[in-house]
This record gives C-alpha cells, sequence and structure tokens, in this order.
C-alpha cells in the first residue's frame, strides 16, 4: 500500500526527494521526447539539403523515426521494469539516448542519421515507460492525475519554447549543434536521476520475465475496457497533434510564410497546453478526471470542425489558425493526462507493464495518424483539417462506447 501523507496527501515512495524536486525531475526526464522532436522543426530544411532530399515531405521521417523508436521500445520498457526496477532501466534508456545523439553528431547519410533518431526514441521510451510507473508507484487516482499535470505544466515548456531554441542554436552553429544541445541535456538529466531518484518498485512487488507472464500482464491491460478505450481514444486524440507537429514547419513557411519567424508562431500556440496543465493540477481534484477530459473531448471536437469549415471555405487567416491551434493544445493538455490517469487507475499492480503497453499504442496509434496527416500535406491546411476532425470524431466515439454513455459522470470518488 502506497504510504500518503494524510495531511498533504504526499507520497513518502520517493523520498529522500521532496515533492516539488520528484515533480520537477519528473518532468525533466519526460521533456527528453518532446525536445528531441520540437528543437528538430526550424532545422528540417537544412537537413535536407544537406543530405540532397528533393522530395517536399521525406524531412518529416526525422520526427516519425524518432518517434517510431519512441513507441516500439515502450513494448519492452515496461516489463523490464516491472522486473528490475525502475531505476536501472531508467539510467540505461537515457545513456542509450546521450550515445545516439553522438551518433547523429557525426552521420555521414540520412539513412544513418534516421537509424540514430530511431536510437535516440528507443532510449527516450524508457522515459516515458518510467516516468508514469514511478508516478503510479506512489499515487493514484486523482492525485495521480493532479501529480502528471504538475509535471505537464513544467515540462511542457519544452515544445513552447524548444523550435525558438532550436532556430537559435542554428544562427551560432549548423543544424547538427541541436544533437549537442539535446546531449548534453541527455546527460544532466541522467545524472539529476541516478543520483537523486530513488527505487520505487519494491523487490517484493517485482514481477517475473518469462514469456507466459508477461502476455499475461499484457492480456490483463489489454482486456481492460478501461484501459484499453483510453488508450485508443488517446492515440486518435494525439495523432491530430502529430499530424499537427509533422507538417507545421511546411504550414508556418509554406502557406503563411512566416520563415524563420515559425517558431514563434508554434510557441503562441504551445503555450495552450501549459495553461492546461495547471487548470487540470488545480481542479482535478475538485471536478474529476472525467468530467474534465470528457468535457474537454468536446470542445476538441467543435474546435475541429470550426477549422475544417473555414479550411474548406479558405477562410483561414494567420491569426485565426493560431487561435484555433491554441485551442486544440489547450484541450488536449486537458484531455492526455486525465486519459493517461483513467487508463493507468486499475493497473496499480502491474504499473511498469501496463504503462508499457499504454504508451505503445497510444504513441503507434498517434505516429501511424499523424504520419498519414503529414504526408497528405499538399500545400494547403484542408489535409490537417480533415484529419483534425475524423481524430476527435473518433476519439469521442470510443470514449462514449467505454463509458457506455455516461459521459461527464464520476465512477467513484477516485475518478
Amino acid at each position: 500500500m502506497t504510504d500518503i501523507n494524510a495531511d498533504a496527501g504526499v507520497s513518502s515512495n520517493h523520498r529522500p526527494m521532496g515533492f516539488p524536486e520528484f515533480v520537477i525531475v519528473i518532468a525533466s526526464i519526460m521533456a527528453l521526447n518532446p525536445l528531441a522532436t520540437d528543437m528538430m522543426l526550424p532545422a528540417l530544411p537544412k537537413i535536407a539539403s544537406t543530405f540532397h532530399i528533393v522530395t517536399a515531405n521525406r524531412p518529416q521521417a526525422v520526427l516519425s523515426t524518432f518517434l517510431i523508436g519512441f513507441g516500439v521500445g515502450q513494448f519492452v520498457m515496461g516489463p523490464l521494469s516491472d522486473r528490475f526496477g525502475r531505476r536501472p532501466v531508467l539510467v540505461d534508456g537515457m545513456a542509450l539516448y546521450c550515445i545516439a545523439s553522438m551518433l547523429v553528431v557525426t552521420a555521414q547519410s540520412f539513412e544513418t542519421l534516421l537509424l540514430a533518431r530511431a536510437l535516440q526514441g528507443l532510449g527516450t521510451s524508457a522515459t516515458r515507460v518510467i516516468a508514469t510507473s514511478i508516478v503510479r508507484d506512489c499515487y493514484a487516482g486523482r492525485r495521480m492525475a493532479s501529480v502528471m499535470s504538475l509535471a505537464m505544466m513544467v515540462f511542457i515548456s519544452v515544445p513552447i519554447i524548444a523550435p525558438s531554441f532550436g532556430q537559435a542554436v542554428m544562427l551560432l552553429t549548423q543544424w547538427r549543434g541541436i544533437f549537442i544541445v539535446l546531449m548534453l541535456y541527455g546527460v544532466l538529466a541522467l545524472l539529476w536521476s541516478a543520483l537523486r531518484m530513488p527505487e520505487t518498485l519494491p523487490i517484493s512487488k517485482r514481477k517475473s520475465l518469462a514469456i507466459r507472464d508477461v502476455l499475461g500482464a499484457f492480456r490483463q491491460t489489454v482486456i481492460n475496457r478501461q484501459t484499453l478505450g483510453y488508450a485508443l481514444a488517446a492515440g486518435g486524440v494525439q495523432g491530430s497533434l502529430f499530424g499537427f507537429v509533422f507538417s507545421s514547419q511546411q504550414i508556418f513557411t509554406g502557406i503563411y510564410k512566416l520563415g524563420n519567424y515559425f517558431p514563434m508562431a508554434f510557441a503562441a500556440i504551445a503555450i495552450g497546453i501549459a495553461i492546461a496543465g495547471f487548470l487540470n493540477a488545480r481542479f482535478v481534484g475538485r471536478l474529476g478526471m472525467r468530467v474534465i477530459s470528457h468535457s474537454a473531448l468536446v470542445g476538441f471536437v467543435a474546435v475541429a470542425g470550426i477549422m475544417l469549415v473555414a479550411a474548406k471555405a479558405q477562410m483561414l487567416p494567420l491569426p485565426l489558425f493560431i487561435v484555433l491551434a491554441a485551442l486544440m493544445m489547450f484541450v488536449f493538455g486537458l484531455i492526455f493526462s486525465n486519459f493517461t490517469a483513467l487508463a493507468m487507475e486499475p493497473q496499480g499492480h502491474i504499473a511498469g507493464t501496463a504503462s508499457s503497453l499504454y504508451g505503445s499504442i497510444t504513441t503507434l496509434l498517434g505516429i501511424g495518424i499523424g504520419t498519414v496527416i503529414g504526408q497528405d500535406y499538399d500545400g494547403t491546411l484542408l489535409p490537417f483539417a480533415t484529419g483534425f476532425f475524423l481524430c476527435a470524431l473518433a476519439a469521442l466515439a470510443v470514449v462514449a462506447v467505454v463509458e457506455k454513455g455516461r459521459l461527464f459522470t464520476p465512477h467513484r470518488m477516485a475518478d
């Protein structure tokens, strides 16, 4: 049973770290992934030029290959952490990330670059799975949702500033300098975690790595209606976000002609997630995960519908697009942390494996959808707006099925 301080609701499982440091460390290791994704956006044209890529949408592979490694890696990180503990898997994953960053810096071909990016993604898959598992080891229910929201509020500043930071690095050096920065950040996060993060999974609760036991844990995860349903819905929602990220550089520089100023527009949009993280952490304990996330999902559909109508009518000027995209990010921020907590709520006994499978499902589904949206980019906003709307509708339909039509209704005090 998790030891919770009765007054503050703060777990003692992450000692010697206090609650603020715990949230910041969790956010820092989670931030490896969005940092390695979004810092690349300003560099895509330069990378294409370096490797003589002439196909307009092919540079998106620098993003999608990284995310594929990230998604696939999560299948194994959870079972490994349930068997050997959280710390060793986390440390080894971040070490792999740092080594892969060095390989990117020295890559002499686009294929080598993509291989190194896949290895980076594989390394960061440990941070995603282990961070979620550690939070689940220490907290449950609305408290878990609150902690995840606080962590999101801290680390979400990364995608807000990452493109601008990447642009600044490129002004001082070439695009490879971005990967040097990523490697240095990875080393700092690795040292902090290795020195301060305790082991949160007791030996008595560790699981076997026998194939039958691992498959049994996977089966327990996928047959749980709540876990699987919210994983599929989160994957659909994330697909629209990936579609936006994959095509954002082309949208802002090709359609809206922002040139080197596009990171500023991206930052204005991404700040919506930070605001959502703050509000969710403040109100989820009072309102519950279902009320907030279901309301946000309906808002997600509404924003997508407005964007699709405006795109079809060719009445989507830059200010309106930024407003709608910021609203998309805002409701995504309210949706994702709560969907994660709802999916993990029944899986405390196999948190590592469940987090692993949940992360793989959401990431790979999101990548598949996002890649289709990104590759359909044709110089207009219609492919993105259409994909966004279809993703939103599908996610709402899945949640309605999972909840048997009882949206906005807490099932227990923990919800």
